[in-house]
Parts: structure tokens; sequence; C-alpha cells
């Protein structure tokens, strides 16, 4: 496998049959990331129609911001958010067989705040979650960020994780909801409303139009919906926003982070509990146990119509937790330029 796992590392992938022949009806690959072992994967196929896996090292890799047309990505790594671009034309394709590399072309040093979900505004500059500040920030020339929102309850900025601010859905380019595992405006006072205090804020008008969740994630807007991951519960589903309403759609073996669209389809990132109190105790525990299962890594796949899970992937071995989960449409077999190699030195890519 391609990238910098060392040799005594162990990685094992299995997919359902259909995992497959969702990227191939969908012409798209996916990438996701794992902050534990410090990776990017990007999942396509090859030409026979197998599986392509291609992963890179990044510390601390966290979340993923993709461009519309699926050319630009953003990375939040553990002190700095990269921009990667596919230097490969459109239409063209790289001897290599990779329809799509991504070079690296902009690197932000953000510092150790604890950056989260990111995305990219409308001149494809990275914005963030900057949990460790409890606000939403952009990457800022000369320094290490631009505050552009808070939450009202959080009283000031401080380098103290208050609410455990971690995602939000944007739309084009604006941020318009964000998640947060509490109200508390105290240092770490987060982890003790774990199982019952997450909200999720209007962030035009700093409402709280959803609370009582469960540790959530990954809010995104899809079809005109809200979606978003109840992580503690093992819950995937939608937030009627006039109601304050959360709906499950379907159960998620797994502590969720990361959530892409294809079609009429939900990927849903899973990761095993850790053995510390950020996961332990939490309602996902007796969900699984009901079930008769225990936590898996990987990805799942569920039907938007249905609930049912569709397709999965199951990963075992060195990485036991995901964090964010991107679609790459358009994009059949992905590869990226790392930092280590002599790629780098290399590639050349000129704007016309």
């Amino acid at each position: 496998m391609p990238g910098d796992a060392q040799p005594d590392e162990t990685f094992v992938l299995e997919t359902s049959g259909r995992f497959p022949e969702l990227l191939h009806s969908a012409r798209c690959s996916i990438a996701f990331t794992t902050y534990q072992a410090g990776k990017l994967f990007l999942l396509g196929l090859q030409r026979d129609g197998r599986l392509s896996i291609f992963e890179r090292t990044f510390p601390r890799s966290m979340g993923l911001g993709v461009s519309a047309d699926g050319r630009t990505f953003a990375l939040a790594t553990e002190y700095q958010v990269h921009r990667f671009d596919n230097v490969v034309p459109p239409g063209g394709a790289a001897p290599d067989t990779y329809d799509a590399v991504y070079a690296p072309h902009a690197a932000w040093v953000t510092a150790d705040v604890d950056a989260h979900d990111v995305a990219l505004d409308a001149d494809h500059r990275p914005i963030f979650v900057n949990t460790l500040f409890s606000c939403i920030a952009a990457v800022a020339d000369g320094h290490s960020f631009r505050p552009i929102w808070k939450p009202d309850f959080i009283s000031a900025l401080a380098p103290e994780d208050r609410c455990h601010l971690n995602g939000f859905a944007v739309e084009g380019g604006v941020p318009r909801y964000a998640t947060a595992v509490s109200r508390s405006d105290v240092a770490d006072g987060w982890r003790d409303r774990r199982a019952d205090g997450g909200v999720i804020i209007d962030i035009a008008s700093g409402n709280i139009v959803a609370d009582g969740l469960s540790m959530p994630h990954s809010p995104r807007l899809y079809r005109n919906r809200l979606w978003v991951l109840n992580s503690g519960a093992g819950e995937f589903g939608t937030v009627d926003v006039a109601s304050g309403k959360f709906e499950p759609i379907g159960f998620c073996p797994g502590y969720a982070r990361g959530l892409a669209f294809i079609g009429d389809y939900a990927v849903v990132g899973l990761s095993l509990a850790r053995d510390d109190r950020t996961f332990a105790g939490l309602p996902l525990d007796a969900a699984l146990g009901a079930r008769d299962t225990e936590a898996r890594c990987g990805l799942a796949v569920f039907d938007l119509n249905t609930g049912t899970m569709a397709a999965w992937l199951r990963i075992s071995g060195v990485v036991r937790e995901l964090y964010d989960v991107a679609i790459l449409p358009g994009v059949i077999r992905p590869m990226l330029i790392g930092f280590k190699g002599e790629d780098v030195h290399r590639v050349i890519s000129i704007a016309e």
C-alpha cells in the first residue's frame, strides 16, 4: 500500500460487494481521515474494478473540505491547514493511470488549535472549526487565525475548549449551522454533558435550533435538509429546524464522525470506542448491547430512502478511529503528492 506506514503496522480493509459498485455507478472517490493514526486515505477504483487505496501521513488528520468540482480540497492537521489541487487537466489522465493527482499548493500554520471541520470559502481559502478557542475561524496571512464567529454563550475567546465546538454545515462557502457537545462556558466543561448536552446552532441568528443531543458531529446541508450525526447515541438523521426535532434515519454501529453524500446515499465514518472518559458511558454503549454487536471502524453507506445500510467498509489493525469523510466527484482513481518523497520536487503545474 502506498504511503508511510511502518512495516510492523497492520492495516486490513474489507468491503461489502456493493461498495465498489457504488463508486463505479456514482463515478466518484471517497477521502477519509484518521487523526489517531495520522493518515489521509483516498479510495477509488482500479481499471479492473478492484478498490484502489492510496494513503499519506499527516499528523492528526482531521477535517476535509472539498470544492464543488472536486479539484481542490483542504485538510486540517495538527498545527496546519493544507490546500491540495488536482494537477491533471480536466479530461486528462496521469501516465500511471491516476485520473486525479492532488498536489500541495498552500499551507497555513495555525498552531495546535485542535482544528476539526474545515471548508473552502468562495475564494477557495480555508475556514475551520477552531475547537480550542470555541469559534469558527479563517486562515489569516501573518497570523494563526482570524475568528469569524463564536456561539453567544461563549463569553470570550480563550484556549480552553469550553463547549467542544466541532462541526459546521456550509452552504456556498458560508457557515450556516454548527454543532457543539454542550453550552458550557468554562474550560473543558463540555465533558460533564456528553450524554445529552449537545446542541445545533444557527450561525446567522445565534439561536439553538436543536438540543438534547449526545456529542453531535458533522452537520451537513443536503437536498434542502439539515443532516447530523448524533454520535454518542449511534444515530444518523435529520433535524427539523423549525421544531428542533431530531429524527433518526439509521443506526451507526460505532462512534460516528464524518458525513458525505452520493446521490441517494450517505457515507458515515465509524470509530471504535476509546478507553477513556470521552467515550465511556454514552447511550451508544446500550444501543450496541441491545443489538448484540460491538463498535466497528470503517465506513457505513446508508440508503436515504430506507435508512438501511446499503454497503460498508470495515477497517482493522492500526486504524481504529476516523474523523472526516468527503466525496471527490468525477474522480475514479485519485492519488496525492506528499512531502517526504521526491515527487513533490518534480510535479509542476503552470497557470494559464
